[in-house]
């Protein structure tokens, strides 16, 4: 064996290196354990708080190695949130922002027109929206100039009225991506201020998305807040009541006027008892309802809720007034500290008030913006307050959040949670002189629009402090001033896909990764000694440090390990033995030569290497494909397949010809073969070409009638290619589906809801499509509070949901182009592949038309179980199956080609015709035992990997029976076929074999 000694040294250090990287996992989870037994009282319940405070206690403390505990954890394999739990988000910064906000906010009526046109045409194109917005505004515009919108101040030294318009989208592309990588420094530095352990957040390259992933949270609407807000600090002055109370009075003329022509319907928006009392808590506020809605009777509304003694009574007085009040009083009612209106109307209220004859009353300076918390009323309901504002000469805020330096959660006097803010030394002018022209007036704080809070300033504020006081809780002061902190982002963002796991759901999938994995383990092992007797001991051998190698190269890369991951260590398992497969095939073929065993170890290892690095090589191109174009636990199966092919590449030629070449030198002689395998495949004899046509029939038959069943029925696509919510629900006991689906119909408005059981008979999966258009936090709230209101039903069950997942449907048009890109470049690359490899382009067609036949085959099939009431979803998972089968299906006829190619070399006289049945029938058994040990490994994964990986392990089994199916039956006549016509097919290797 040469280079014995380097290939020594390096598993040595290779070894040395995984086990110190898993060695941290090891002291974390040690650690986590003394823990525990530290919270742990004598009943054995563990005190959470008392176990975080011991965490906190050694978190700058060396534990191992000089190695702090925060170190350790750092460094430690991680889990993904598939098995931590906690939430996956995506967002999307928006372009249409940045774009007005360099125009100056132009009015430009082609501008407008050009920016919708190009929101509607990136629901459907993967193309930069900028380059969108410069189609759009050619097909709005065509002879118009860009420029002549853009050349303004802000812009200046960049674009020029001369300048092109192609010049202009460069530079607004340029200033889009600078606004992209300022939104990822911000949201980084959000999110580090958060205190999330191991949290990840990267850029999705070519698009304007950032991903975060957030292990072990359990609030998911703190982190909506945290990471949706803009941070948009804003100082403004305030009217009082008394100044634009004459406004209201006119505004209710105009609504009057809308009434009586069936322009205005506001009924059910009368105030309810529990605003009026709220009202009635103070007598120091003026009535600002009355005087606005009732005009010169102000008595009426002033007294009814002081002399009302009983919520019907009050809902009676308010009913009685309503005629006399007008309009406003259905809109509006007294609140403690102002005028205010219950939540529910408030977007109705912003309908009226965005009218053209409605502004038209107010002056133009003037501008209403809501409190950000609502009052909470005696009856549950929920009142929010109006501001009105008074914008400046260039309808901006006298002082924004540019002037502030520094900000931190503190207390106030009484002890209540506020944010303290440090002014610039700009910014503390500016406070002071507008705090000096405002004494014993309100200022309002705005942040993102909404107003936080709005004291009366007592006197001139110098030296640049300024408080932010509330109805806070201590998180949320504390997430107040790190946003602030962090800076203002340069775009509104969306979140346009989100997941959350639940921590036990999470623990469920640790717990089926496991038993798939060990199970999985212990099948290849079994029969690799059953069939290869002592050979597949030592295939055994090289498979556990391949196993070691996986998990410490993940860790050293500091990569986490998610459920797919383990379906991706799962399958190496079942991939990794097959180049052992070959050699001792190849093996026990040199020994029926009658060679010595020196010559059959020789030659086993250098006849087989070509094909097994071809099959590693077109495998790990699917796997790099995958990687580049998945997101989320598809790129995490990508990246362990990629790992597991380089590692069992390495550990099934090196290490376990290290461990024939000891036994070989101590004892003479080795077994690569049992009774079974001496047996099996002895007398196999077919003609392939006998069963081409046939062959043909079948696959085409069954594609078509698959393909007919999905034009019927559609296909069942998941939530990442059609878009929509998803939630999955638990109860005490088992619940029909239909059932389920029937109470949530109503609620989700019939907009293609589905529920189907999802593993256990009591736990459901919940699909909606009802406002899969509408990304925004509201949108999720909407369709949250219509799942609760459909589960009330089954309340006595004690409904709880374990997990969610949003994707937009921008988004999922995305992943479907994606997803289709990804198929259609793995067949190019093995296509180019197998020419250079193979020399000529007749082996690379019957290769990718094989490819291409089982991942038709494999849609097809799942169309056919859809059909007849076996449904299982396509999606991003079940794509990885599709290319992982198209990475792994080539292996097999690689191996068939590579025999041709050995034959026709050995035999020039005869063409492939002739030498088509010997190559197939020689390498048989190789065909069968390598997709045998697969096919084992995947029914482990369908029967023990969970639901989440049901549709993958599934799309698995159908793709290796295809797989073998199409590499004797498609790939291997089309190569017979489109050479018929030459005397010889000669194929000449580009690369020579490794000697």
């Amino acid at each position: 064996m040469r280079n014995k000694s380097l290939i020594i040294t390096l598993t040595v250090i290779v070894s040395v290196l995984c086990a110190y990287f898993l060695s941290f996992s090891f002291v974390a989870n040690s650690v986590q354990k003394d823990a525990e037994a530290h919270a742990t009282d004598a009943q054995g319940n563990i005190n959470l708080d008392k176990q975080q405070h011991y965490l906190d206690s050694i978190w700058k403390e060396p534990v191992f190695l000089g190695y702090t505990y925060q170190e350790i954890k750092e460094n430690e394999l991680g889990l993904g949130l598939d098995l931590k739990g906690g939430m996956h988000v995506v967002l999307e910064v928006s372009p249409v922002e940045i774009i007005k906000s360099m125009s100056g906010n132009s009015k430009d009526p082609s501008f407008l027109k050009a920016l919708a046109r190009a929101q509607e045409m990136q629901k459907t194109s993967q193309e930069r929206f900028t380059r969108l917005f410069a189609q759009a505004y050619r097909e709005v515009e065509p002879n118009g100039r860009l420029s002549r919108i853009f050349s303004n101040t802000a812009n200046r030294g960049k674009i020029s009225f001369e300048s092109t318009n192609e010049e202009v989208i460069n530079v607004i592309d340029k200033e889009v991506e600078d606004a992209i990588d300022r939104s990822f420094n911000i949201l980084r530095t959000r999110i580090d201020k958060f205190g999330v352990n191991q949290p990840n957040i990267q850029r999705l390259k070519g698009t304007g998305r950032i991903q975060i992933e957030l292990p072990g949270i359990d609030n998911p609407e703190r982190v909506r807040k945290l990471l949706s807000g803009m941070a948009n600090l804003e100082f403004w002055e305030v009217w009082t009541p008394q100044e634009f109370s004459p406004y209201f009075v006119q505004l209710n003329e105009v609504l009057k006027e809308q009434q009586k022509a069936g322009k205005l319907n506001l009924k059910g928006n009368e105030p309810k008892a529990d605003a009026l009392s709220a009202a009635a808590a103070t007598d120091t506020t003026t009535d600002v309802l009355a005087q606005a809605a009732a005009g010169n009777d102000t008595t009426a509304i002033a007294t009814a809720p002081a002399t009302t003694d009983s919520a019907a009574a009050a809902l009676a007085a308010a009913d009685s007034l309503m005629d006399q009040a007008g309009p406003l009083a259905r809109l509006f009612t007294q609140l403690p500290n102002g005028l205010g209106a219950n939540v529910r109307d408030t977007a109705k209220i912003n309908d009226i008030f965005a009218r053209p004859e409605v502004r038209a009353v107010f002056p133009p300076n003037m501008k209403f913006l809501w409190d950000v918390k609502p009052i909470v009323g005696d009856n549950r309901q929920e009142f929010v307050e109006l501001y009105a504002l008074k914008k400046g000469r260039d309808g901006k805020a006298p002082l924004g959040g540019d002037a502030i330096n520094d900000a931190r959660q503190d207390f106030d006097q009484q002890g209540r949670p506020e944010i303290t803010m440090t002014m610039t030394p700009t910014g503390a002018k500016k406070w002071a002189r507008l705090t000096g022209n405002n004494v014993g007036r309100q200022i309002a704080i705005v942040l993102d629009n909404y107003v936080y809070s709005a004291p009366v300033v007592q006197g001139e504020i110098t030296g640049g402090n300024s408080s932010i006081s509330g109805n806070f809780t201590i998180e949320e002061a504390q997430d107040l001033a790190n946003i602030l902190k962090a800076g203002k982002m340069p775009a509104p963002t969306r979140i346009v896909e989100e997941a959350i796991v639940g921590p036990s759901l999470g623990q469920e999938a640790i717990n089926q990764g496991l038993i798939s994995t060990l199970a999985g383990l212990l099948v290849v092992v079994i029969f690799m000694v059953a069939y290869y007797s002592r050979g597949g001991f030592i295939a055994d051998l090289a498979l556990v440090f391949n196993v070691f190698f996986i998990l410490g190269v993940l860790a050293q890369f500091n990569a986490a390990l998610t459920l797919p991951g383990i379906a991706g260590i799962v399958l190496t398992l079942g991939m990794a033995v097959d180049a052992n497969v070959l050699i001792f095939e190849r093996m026990r073929e040199e020994s029926r030569k009658g060679l010595s065993m020196r010559e059959i170890i020789d030659k086993g290892y250098e006849q087989s290497f070509s094909a097994i690095f071809d099959a590693n090589i077109t495998t790990f191109l699917a796997g790099f494909i995958l990687y580049y174009f998945g997101s989320g636990p598809v790129k995490g199966f990508a990246i362990t397949m990629m790992i597991g092919i380089v590692t069992s590449f390495f550990t099934s030629i090196y290490i376990s010809r290290l461990f024939i070449e000891a036994i070989f030198k101590r004892t003479g002689k080795l077994s690569f073969s049992s009774a079974l395998a001496d047996n099996l495949f002895r007398n196999v004899k077919f003609d392939v070409m006998k069963w081409k046509m046939p062959a043909y029939i079948f696959s085409t038959s069954l594609i078509v009638i698959g393909f007919i069943a999905m034009a019927i029925n559609g296909p069942n696509l998941g939530v990442d290619f059609k878009g929509g919510r998803s939630y999955v629900v638990e109860f005490d006991q088992a619940v029909p589906a239909s059932d389920v689906r029937a109470s949530l119909a109503d609620n989700f408005h019939e907009a293609g809801t589905e529920v189907k059981t999802f593993g256990a008979s009591n736990r459901v999966k919940v699909i909606t499509s009802w406002l899969a258009d509408n990304e925004s936090i509201e949108a999720d709230d909407q369709v949250l509070t219509a799942l609760n209101a459909g589960l009330k039903e089954y309340s006595q069950y004690n409904p709880k949901i374990l997990s969610s997942s949003k994707v937009g449907a921008t988004m999922a048009d995305d992943i479907q182009n994606t997803a289709i890109l990804s198929m259609i470049l793995a067949l190019i690359g093995i296509f180019i592949y197998v020419v250079l490899r193979f020399g000529k382009w007749q082996f690379s067609l019957g290769g990718v038309v094989a490819l291409l036949h089982d991942a038709l085959m494999i849609i097809a099939v799942f169309a056919i179980l859809d059909a007849v009431g076996i449904s299982y979803e396509m999606d991003q998972v079940f794509i990885a199956a599709v290319l992982t089968i198209i990475g792994f299906s080539i292996n097999d006829t690689v191996v068939i080609f590579d025999r041709v190619r050995e034959y026709l070399r050995d035999n020039p006289r005869q063409g492939v015709r002739e030498v088509i049945n010997p190559a197939l029938i020689s390498t048989f058994s190789r065909t069968i035992i390598t997709s045998l040990t697969l096919f084992l490994v995947v029914v482990i994964l369908f029967i023990f990997g969970g639901e989440v990986l049901r549709s993958f392990s599934l799309a698995m089994i159908i793709g290796v029976a295809f797989g073998v199916y199409s590499s004797l039956f498609i790939a291997a006549p089309i190569v017979v076929d489109t050479t018929k016509d030459e005397k010889k097919a000669t194929p000449q290797p580009v690369a020579q074999k490794a000697r």
